[in-house]
């Protein structure tokens, strides 16, 4: 009777019915399959569960998505998710945002495992990928495996001894810094005038040729003015976008995508420019020649003289310019951010540069400054630039702690899943680095030695290799300014307040005042 009933029914039905049959027991086999890998790998490590953040909707996690939006708007999603950690009294706890389950952890040996000693378990996630291609492209900030390897190999090099010290070029646009600043003690925003700085003295070691947008007296300035802005623009909806995960392919914004145009239009006039010129028949004598009248290194000549594509070499001159710019205008920021509050700091800061003479610091003077590093290391832990980074597992993997009740034991890692590590919190941690842990206490570094729990420039393969450059840019501005001012006044006595993009800022800006020498 049942193969009588099977016949009534038309075969396409019949072929499509079985079809979906096997398509389910294909799917359930697989969901066994995987689900008996993952318990041995969690038998064979120990892995226990971490803490579970106790949402209102624990199926997608709006209730923290939400909250941290509408806590960016006002700068304090940081602190926010600190508290998280010490609500669960944990390092590592996992949460729901957007349907996917995170792990949150602020642990330096599971930071060390991600981005060490399991670095080729954990790739750049596919949702910042995404979110950063869009405008960044495949740059060596954004791409994993090969791609990574062949961007960092033919980058590193450029950031030589010779570049990182090359105090003269970085002079011409910090004495412009400088004369921009009123001599009366009216208020001024520093932090406005460090992102034009970094951005002039990027631009001219990118390109050659410098947005030039501190000197008002300059024609061509406006141009680099609408670039500047236009920047900072995608910057930030950049950093929204990856927030937003996969909602920000429904977020429509001509603003955003006329910006990201003119950043293209106005890059690819100095790739294309460049490229035509390496072109040419120029002998090797003749280009060496060059580089020496002019001594000034530009970083998309040396671009033009690998295989890359016109679009990949803007790809790369994006990534170094967001860190070029961000790291040390946000590192000036929030250093005189507290000077302007700590007038103390700023007196011994200052006799020390003061023991250097009234002169130009060359690069041995500068990397002397005993306390300078103890300030500027100060305010990176307070203020990492990157506060929270992300990886994802690109197999089956484990971290070593976290897992269990003492929070001890390793936790699983599913192929896909994400952990995201807090720096902004494991700098703050008071079982770190003491009950004044949320002080800004230079004198602390005299004895301080740490390894992973301290963090500003990332660590392991992926580390930094513009470090050295942003500290040494940001040593000699502070130099230069402590110098020609006595004082420093703050305007601006409301709370701190964090300005996130893909990089984090003083929100609302450095007002001050400043008193000349």
């Amino acid at each position: 009777m049942f193969s009588t009933q099977i016949q009534d029914y038309h075969p396409f039905v019949v072929v499509c019915a079985g079809l979906g049959g096997l398509l389910l027991l294909s799917k359930l086999v697989s969901i066994g399959l995987t689900y008996r890998r993952h318990a041995v790998i969690i038998r064979r490590h120990g892995c226990k569960p971490c803490p579970a953040y106790p949402h209102k909707d624990f199926i997608i996690g709006l209730d923290i998505f939400m909250e941290g939006m509408k806590l960016n708007k006002i700068g304090g999603l940081l602190e926010n998710v600190r508290a998280r950690y010490t609500r669960l009294n944990t390092k590592t706890f996992s949460q729901r945002l957007l349907g996917d389950k995170i792990i949150m952890t602020c642990e330096p040996e599971n930071v060390k495992a991600i981005l060490a000693a399991q670095f080729k378990e954990f790739d750049i996630p596919k949702p910042r990928r995404d979110a950063a291609s869009d405008v960044f492209g495949h740059g060596i900030f954004s791409t994993n495996g090969s791609e990574w390897e062949t961007s960092r190999a033919l980058l590193r090099p450029n950031f030589t001894r010779s570049q990182v010290g090359d105090i003269v070029t970085f002079e011409e646009h910090v004495s412009k810094l400088l004369a921009r600043i009123p001599r009366d003690g009216s208020v001024v925003d520093l932090q406005e005038l460090f992102f034009m700085l970094t951005l002039d003295s990027a631009t001219d070691f990118l390109f050659g040729y410098s947005t030039n947008v501190l000197d008002e007296k300059d024609p061509n300035s406006a141009a680099g003015v609408k670039f500047g802005e236009a920047f900072q623009y995608v910057t930030e909806k950049v950093g929204i976008r990856t927030r937003f995960g996969w909602l920000a392919a429904f977020i429509k914004d001509p603003k955003y995508e006329s910006s990201r145009d003119y950043v293209y239009t106005y890059i690819d006039k100095y790739v294309k420019s460049t490229l035509d010129l390496h072109q040419k028949n120029l002998t090797q004598e003749k280009v060496v020649k060059d580089k020496k009248d002019r001594e000034k290194y530009v970083f998309l000549e040396e671009l033009a003289k690998t295989d890359f594509s016109a679009t990949k070499i803007r790809d790369e001159l994006l990534h170094i310019l967001l860190a070029g710019r961000d790291t040390t205008a946000s590192l000036l920021g929030f250093l005189f951010w507290h000077l302007a509050r700590r007038p103390d700091v700023w007196n011994q800061l200052r006799a020390e540069i003061l023991e250097l003479g009234s002169g130009i610091p060359t690069f041995e003077q500068i990397k002397s400054l005993k306390y300078m590093q103890w300030v500027l290391n100060e305010t990176l832990r307070l203020h990492p630039i990157v506060p929270v980074n992300s990886r994802e597992a690109n197999r089956d993997t484990t971290l070593p702690v976290g897992g269990g009740k003492d929070g001890k034991s390793p936790i699983f890692v599913p192929k896909g899943g994400i952990v995201d590590y807090q720096v902004y919190v494991m700098h703050r941690r008071k079982d770190l680095y003491g009950e004044d842990s949320d002080e800004f206490k230079p004198e602390r570094w005299s004895d301080l030695r740490p390894g992973w729990q301290y963090l500003p420039f990332n660590g392991g393969p992926r580390i930094c290799i513009g470090q050295q450059f942003a500290l040494i840019e940001a040593s000699y501005c502070a130099v230069r300014l402590l110098q020609t001012f006595k004082s420093i006044e703050s305007k601006d006595d409301s709370p701190f307040r964090e300005y996130l993009t893909i990089t984090q800022a003083v929100g609302g800006g450095v007002q001050v005042g400043l008193t000349p020498a």
